[in-house]
């Protein structure tokens, strides 16, 4: 695992022996941050970014190479969480700050507003409709969540994902990978 574009790119970033751990793969990360770099104009010196299930900080530490204002990571197992630890400092990411805990928690105590959430929780907890609704009031007008599932966010897009709008989705191998930003549209 490298960081792949950036400040920090080629960096090497250390994976856990963690049971369940999926680091997003280079090729999904490319192709996400391709996107990110479109919606966002190459813009990133204003971007918080909150990476919720953050495992080897890929998505996060991606985000801080590239130069977003500040990272939030929230990671629960301890040898990730001190791999997070060690990376950071090795690349004095000052932008940076992980926080050890429950992903759900964390959402309800997070400082609003984030431009970007990283959503890649465990696929056999099937949360990411209950993450997404607690996503949602933390963003900033325009924000988008970028997520990770094991089944396809479009065609037919699936009932929880109601009040989101599919920005942009693909697939690679087995992981359904989508950016989602608020369908706002029957709000008044």
């Amino acid at each position: 695992m490298r960081i792949i574009g950036g400040h920090w790119k080629r960096t090497p970033l250390a994976v856990a022996d963690v049971d369940g751990l999926r680091p997003t793969p280079d090729r999904v990360r490319e192709t996400l941050f391709n996107w990110l770099d479109h919606l966002q104009q190459r813009r990133w010196e204003p971007v918080r970014c909150l990476d919720l299930f953050a495992g080897t900080g890929a998505l996060g530490f991606e985000a801080a190479s590239r130069g977003a204002a500040e990272v939030v990571m929230v990671e629960s197992h301890p040898a990730a969480l001190r791999n997070l630890q060690a990376t950071r400092d090795k690349l004095d990411a000052r932008q940076v700050t992980i926080r050890r805990g429950d992903a759900l928690v964390q959402l309800r105590t997070a400082q609003a507003p984030f431009h970007l959430i990283f959503l890649d929780p465990p696929y056999r907890l099937g949360l990411l409709p209950q993450l997404l609704a607690a996503c949602r009031p933390l963003l900033v007008p325009g924000g988008l969540v970028y997520a990770e599932s094991d089944s396809a966010f479009a065609d037919p897009p699936a009932d929880w994902l109601d009040g989101w709008q599919v920005v942009r989705a693909d697939r690679a191998g087995q992981v359904f990978f989508a950016v989602l930003g608020r369908d706002d549209s029957g709000t008044n």
